[in-house]
């Protein structure tokens, strides 16, 4: 029997016209076969979807399943309480090639067992195919992508690279086994030994690798700091890990809650950026939060299946304003942890806008001054030109008759701090009470300029005409005012009455009292100065806000004392003014709702549900229900891919039971979903004139490993290390042989042995010559990966590096896999001939 005519039911032609559970409609070989073949490609696309959605679900489950942690608890040498670890349960080398090969390698491994079982446990071409065509897109096409992928400048080395060394030597020795037994040992044949000691190389790579990752250590390992897994900036492995530690705070509490703490650190750091709304503050801190877990490989296939099927994203969605308020918040390696607290900035827009208000909230004149000038001040950004508009409206002072109507343009010119203008007052020769009048700045709009500025604290001045030609007494307002922490700055008004003439000036200094500077405020001492005709200037102190969660909150006093007048005016009755800094109640409620808000954000990222009314809310909604962000790929991706979201949803969610009965539930689904894509493979594969070997390395290899590529590709460039993007390729490749031929080979050894009383036929044909094409250009691609970790032309990285070396890797692996697609389908189709099989060896089986 030749392994080009075995199939499901019969001949090589049958295939056209039937397999294991297709076609649906029984008259189809009536059908065009043009029209057919296309309904079978786009039926083919479409359960590719369907399949990538449902390993969705079984990866949730595998992450809920390995999410899982312990406390471990150890002595600090102190009298204080012991040292608290959150350390995983499962070792994320063994979770990496247990769990999570098998979540990325499930459909492949059940094509392969699907196909001998509804084979009636004879050999079939598309599941080993599958299996050798998936091994070489992973290890060539993906890493060239990686490699092209990550930022010019940059680099991503393997960390775990002694684990990387035993999953390449298995993954290796996987393949030269395979050719082996089909070829060498019993040729065409499948023993039941070869079988079962083929299953068993599984679990001997995961104690090995899991020793690798032990630094081949043996006992009860001590855990360090790196072992905590919800710690933020720790780089596992990496120098100073522990001194960091000392200095990071945790994101987490031990319930799995956002630590208040530690939101707090990062709030102190967004505090800078005025502009950024509470819910804005709430984003930025999710993604603060997510960005800095440790992540697994199955974490990024998740987001890379979410986004092509226009899913709930597992990653905050920033606009162009936050993500540069994000990066530049992310330019510490410290933050969260910045240290002393930022020094207060008094202007909101300091350096980056101009602000223009007046000098002094409030100016007097005596009725008979006729013209006097009011000064006009710009700060902040000075390199640029603002135009302003003054204006003045009526108080009780009317326009005509007690003063001259002002509208005029001001222009500030580069570096130009203050502008002047002429205000003219009408002596009518009438006793008039005291009256006033008033200007008001704003800003021109012509295009781009009014960007660039703004008004300040002070953008409307108060005139008051009078008949005194007295200095003035100088005075605080009040005796006493309250201030929350938070306020950041304490404006503490000094008047000026009785008169307003000529310009006069008063010293002040702060006065520590339960209050102390600089821990509560900014103290210190200066001289404010009256200008002509000025009535209230304000002295501003900054108050320190340390945003300490554990400081018991008092309220905290201290004075401001004004002395020695110059200019001829004298001191008021109130020449000390008490600032007390109160409880702030207001900033607790603030970080109250900003914890309540990351945490619904960090809730509605998780990538898996806790009950099926969540899941059916999720799939039912564009974008999992974040309508605004959601773009119009979205909506299309979700309208294509309604149909299997629902019936996905239907599976137990991984909040039950621990996630393992979504895993089996999802595993059942995946099983019966890949049978559909292996009949609608292979008689499309058929209609078009493709052998079952062509159409697994090509259409169903990729298929099956698109999500793989674009999760590593996010996994490349958004981590620090290569491990998550290329590191686990690698390891899956062998769990591919192992699980995906080594138990199929296992059940059908054993029935032809138990029932059939035969051996398990196996023709090595084009399976043996693709695995030997494979190995040659695996070992190509290896020894490049390894000499660009070690070599200086490229960077001393797997991935990334100088532009020119890492085109040049990207292109080369590329090619290698095109040569292995190109050789391994002219000899699928016998325009080359590799060790022929000798038909008086096999009992005339051929």
């Amino acid at each position: 029997m030749d392994n080009e005519t075995l199939s499901f039911s019969g001949t090589y032609n049958d295939r056209c016209y039937k397999a294991l559970l297709l076609p649906i409609f029984p008259y189809e070989r009536s059908w065009n076969t043009g029209v057919r073949a296309g309904l079978y490609f786009f039926g083919l696309m479409y359960c590719f979807m369907g399949v990538a959605i449902v390993a969705d679900v079984f990866m949730s489950a595998i992450e809920k399943i390995t999410s899982k942690t312990k406390k471990l608890y150890l002595s600090t040498g102190k009298d204080s309480e012991p040292e608290v670890f959150e350390v995983r349960i499962w070792n994320d080398t063994v979770a990496n090639l247990t769990l999570m090969a098998l979540g990325s390698s499930a459909p492949e491994i059940l094509l392969s067992c699907i196909e001998v079982i509804g084979n009636k446990f004879e050999a079939g071409d598309l599941g080993p195919g599958t299996i050798v065509g998936s091994a070489a897109f992973n290890l060539l096409a993906i890493t060239g992508v990686c490699i092209i992928g990550i930022p010019a400048g940059e680099g991503r080395s393997i960390r775990l690279i002694k684990v990387f060394l035993v999953t390449s030597a298995f993954s290796m020795f996987a393949y030269l086994w395979l050719y082996m037994v089909l070829e060498l040992f019993t040729p065409d044949y499948i023993d039941l030994w070869e079988a079962i000691l083929t299953f068993l190389f599984f679990p001997l790579m995961v104690v090995i690798a899991w020793w690798a990752d032990r630094d081949w250590k043996c006992g009860k390992r001590t855990p360090v700091p790196t072992d905590q897994q919800i710690e933020l900036g720790v780089a596992n492995g990496s120098p100073g890990a522990e001194t960091m530690l000392e200095k990071q705070k945790k994101l987490f509490t031990a319930h799995g809650e956002v630590n208040k703490e530690a939101l707090i650190e990062f709030y102190k750091e967004l505090r800078k950026y005025p502009d950024i709304s509470d819910s804005d503050a709430a984003v930025l801190a999710a993604t603060k939060l997510i960005d800095s877990q440790p992540h697994s490989r199955m974490w990024y296939r998740i987001g890379a299946v979410r986004g092509m099927a226009g899913s709930k994203k597992i990653h905050p969605i920033l606009s162009e304003k936050l993500r540069e308020v994000y990066d530049a918040v992310n330019q510490s390696p410290d933050v969260p942890d910045l240290g002393q607290v930022p020094a207060i900035v008094t202007d909101h827009h300091h350096n980056e806008k101009s602000i223009v208000e007046f000098h002094s909230a409030s100016f007097a004149v005596p009725e008979n001054i006729g013209k006097f000038n009011i000064t006009v001040v710009r700060h902040g950004r000075m390199d640029n030109t603002v135009r302003v508009r003054i204006e003045s409206f009526d108080g009780s002072a009317k326009a005509g008759s007690d003063y001259v109507q002002v509208n005029e343009q001001l222009v500030f010119g580069p570096y130009a701090k203050e502008r002047e203008v002429s205000i003219s007052i009408i002596d009518d020769n009438q006793w008039e009470p005291d009256e006033e009048f008033f200007l008001r700045l704003s800003v021109i709009d012509d295009g781009f300029e009014k960007r660039d500025a703004v008004l300040g604290r002070l953008p409307i001045m108060e005139i008051v005409i009078l008949n005194d030609d007295n200095p003035g007494v100088i005075s605080f307002k009040k005796r006493g005012i309250l201030v929350k922490e938070s306020c950041n700055i304490a404006n503490l008004e000094v008047e000026r009455t009785n008169g307003a003439d000529g310009e006069i000036s008063v010293d002040w200094k702060t006065i520590d009292g339960s209050a102390k500077s600089p821990s509560d405020f900014q103290g210190g001492e200066g001289t404010l100065t009256f200008k002509h005709g000025e009535l209230v200037r304000t002295i501003e102190i900054p108050i320190v806000d340390d945003l300490d969660p554990e400081k018991v909150k008092r309220d905290e006093c201290f004075e401001v004392e004004i002395s020695n007048p110059q200019g001829g005016c004298t001191l008021g009755r109130i020449r000390k003014l008490a600032v007390t800094i109160s409880n702030d109640d207001d900033f607790n409620s603030v970080m109250q709702r900003m914890m309540v808000m990351t945490s619904s954000n960090l809730k509605s990222m998780e990538v898996h549900k806790e009950t099926w009314g969540e899941q059916l809310q999720v799939a039912l909604t564009v974008n999992g229900g974040d309508v605004e962000n959601a773009t119009g790929m979205d909506y299309v991706m979700h309208f294509l891919t309604f149909g299997w979201k629902v019936i996905f949803a239907l599976i137990p969610p991984p909040g039950i039971m621990g996630g393992w009965l979504c895993f089996f539930s999802s595993l059942v689904a995946i099983g019966f979903l890949t049978a559909i894509v292996g009949d609608l493979a292979t008689i499309f594969g058929c209609l078009i004139g493709l052998t079952d070997t062509v159409t697994a390395i090509t259409f169903v290899a990729l298929g099956t490993s698109l999500p793989d590529l674009f999760a590593s590709k996010a996994a490349a460039t958004g981590e620090k290390y290569a491990d998550n993007a290329i590191g686990n390729v690698t390891g899956s490749n062998a769990v591919n042989v192992f699980l995906g031929l080594g138990l199929p080979w296992v059940l059908a050894s054993i029935y032809h042995v138990a029932i059939v009383g035969d051996r398990f036929y196996y023709p090595a044909g084009s399976l043996a010559f693709s695995v030997f094409v494979y190995a040659i250009v695996a070992t190509l691609a290896l020894i490049l990966i390894l000499v660009r970790r070690y070599a200086s032309v490229f960077g001393k990285s797997e991935l990334g590096g100088p532009t020119v070396p890492k085109y040049f890797s990207g292109i080369f692996l590329f090619t290698l896999w095109f040569l292995y697609i190109l050789l391994s389908s002219l000899q699928a189709y016998g325009y080359i001939h590799f060790l022929a099989p000798n038909p008086e060896q096999h009992g005339g089986k051929v």
